[in-house]
């Protein structure tokens, strides 16, 4: 029994280290995010525009955008804050958004593991 159960375990301890490592393909993108929905006073539409909330929700559509299987790999730039003033009932105030995000997007490079079926 003790013979059965070391050979078991020597067994797994020799084959769980064959694991294979993905490769995968990076790229860097820069866009601009939307400007908000409502007019705000400048300050707040700035500190609305630079939420982490929208960087987040941006570069994952940035990346996307790229085509299936994009992911983002972190966030290098989270640009600058650009407001534009608006006009009619909402004078004196603006809506803001932010310039030159720069993402870095990943995917899985064609033909390495788990892509192919049947090939290995």
């Amino acid at each position: 029994m003790k013979l059965n159960l070391i050979c078991l375990w020597a067994a797994l301890t020799l084959f769980s280290g064959t694991t294979f490592a993905a490769e995968y393909i990076y790229r860097d993108l820069m866009a601009n995010t939307l400007p908000s929905a409502g007019c705000e006073v400048e300050s707040e539409a700035m500190a609305t525009a630079s939420k982490p909330y929208n960087i987040t929700r941006y570069s994952k559509t940035f990346c996307q955008s790229q085509g299936y299987g994009w992911h983002v790999e972190k966030v290098k730039d989270e640009g600058k804050a650009a407001c534009t003033p608006c006009t009619g009932a909402n004078q004196g105030k603006s809506q803001c958004h932010l310039e030159d995000v720069v993402v870095t997007c990943k995917r899985i490079k064609p033909g390495s593991v788990g892509m192919l079926p049947g090939k290995s």
